[in-house]
């Protein structure tokens, strides 16, 4: 049973839950690169999701119409493949502040795309929220203890932002092209199509079988990756595909707003400061993902 999104405190609970979720994503990458690389994490990601899924994909397969099949490849590709590499390897030579405030670009490749590509009209309000939220985002981690260095651009810091404009590219395909197929269909499906091809590349082209048999924290680092995998990949892209298809596009992708907030919390919990700064950026992320989700200034 999927949530009532028609009830706009689901929706904020839909949101801060994927929040919370994917703001533990990067702890549990960063304990998978105890032992593994950048690569085998990412495939082994794509492809725990793709055998979670694999009991619900079988019945689903005669759901594929024949203009459906082109949009879940392209799903598969953009809001998995490609940003799971990119992020992953990303961190691996920048901080995880710069990675987030990159990451939440993606509600402003949202609208981007969906402006110039999808043909979709914005009210200014939306627009306006758009870029509260990312001011909220970047100022809540620019004043966290970590801080957020642009000191040197390189391919690692043009990473994330691709990584974002794909992730911005995906949610407007699912709204465009999927809106009708079921959302278990839409997730199981499109890892269908792109997880067996990670498993190849994982076992075949990897060092994986040796980093976890031969590593000493091996086996712990595969347990890291297989909660990130079933908990932060698999049950949060299906939620996250309920939500892009029963509320907006540009609503969902302001997901990417609240995930500074809890990285922020897990700081605090581990003893850091919180600050009247970022208390009041986190004002400003609230209020710009209020003016998104306005139903009355905002196409769905």
């Amino acid at each position: 049973m999927s949530p009532d999104f028609s009830k706009p405190l689901n929706q904020w609970i839909t949101l801060v839950v994927l929040a919370f979720v994917w703001g533990s994503s990067f702890i549990l990458m960063k304990r998978g690169l105890i032992s593994f690389t950048a690569d085998e994490i990412a495939a082994l990601r794509i492809f725990t999701v793709f055998i979670t899924f694999l009991p619900f994909t079988y019945k689903r397969v005669k759901e594929v119409r024949g203009k459906s099949g082109l949009p879940l490849l392209a799903v598969g590709s953009f809001g998995s493949v490609l940003p799971y590499f990119l992020f992953v390897k990303s961190i691996t030579q920048i901080n995880s502040s710069l990675s987030g405030i990159l990451n939440s670009l993606t509600p402003l490749f949202t609208l981007v795309f969906a402006k110039l590509i999808f043909k979709q009209q914005f009210k200014i309000i939306s627009i306006v929220g758009v870029i509260l939220g990312f001011i909220g985002a970047a100022g809540l981690i620019y004043f966290s203890g970590e801080g957020a260095s642009f000191d040197s651009f390189t391919i690692y810091v043009l990473m994330p932002i691709v990584a974002a404009s794909s992730y911005g590219l995906n949610v407007n395909i699912i709204k465009k092209y999927l809106q009708e197929l079921p959302s278990l269909s839409v997730t199981a499906l499109s890892f269908y199509i792109v997880g067996p091809l990670a498993g190849i590349y994982l076992f075949f082209f990897t060092d994986f079988v040796a980093h976890l048999t031969q590593h000493p924290e091996g086996w712990a680092s595969l347990g890291y990756i297989l909660i990130l995998g079933i908990l932060g990949t698999a049950l949060a892209v299906l939620l996250f595909n309920m939500m892009i298809k029963e509320t907006s596009a540009l609503f969902a992708s302001s997901v990417t707003y609240l995930i500074p907030i809890f990285a922020i919390m897990w700081g605090v919990l581990d003893g850091e400061s919180f600050n009247f700064q970022q208390a009041a950026f986190v004002v400003f992320i609230l209020i710009g993902i209020s003016l998104i989700n306005s139903r009355r200034r905002f196409n769905k």
